[in-house]
């Protein structure tokens, strides 16, 4: 994966300036900014609801188990 350095963050900085002038580059890394958190705050709501369900899948697991170990339990008190 590439690494990108102080000097293309640089490099990439100036020309932004460039291109959006002073007054509005403020104003863009704002928007950037509120566009990357909303992003990381869906992306954790996402990962909150796959663990939730992973959640709910091992304690379905859980519970199937348990029932089996019952019934093996019920079949070897009856022998």
């Amino acid at each position: 994966m590439p690494q990108i350095g102080w000097l293309e963050i640089l490099a990439i900085v100036i020309i932004a300036i460039l291109v959006l002038g002073p007054k509005e580059f403020p104003i863009a890394l704002k928007k950037i900014g509120s566009y990357f958190g909303k992003l990381k705050n869906t992306i954790s709501s996402f990962q909150r609801e796959v663990n939730s369900v992973s959640e709910d899948i091992d304690l379905d697991k859980d519970i199937d188990n348990s029932k089996k170990d019952r019934k093996d339990n019920n079949k070897k008190n009856n022998e």
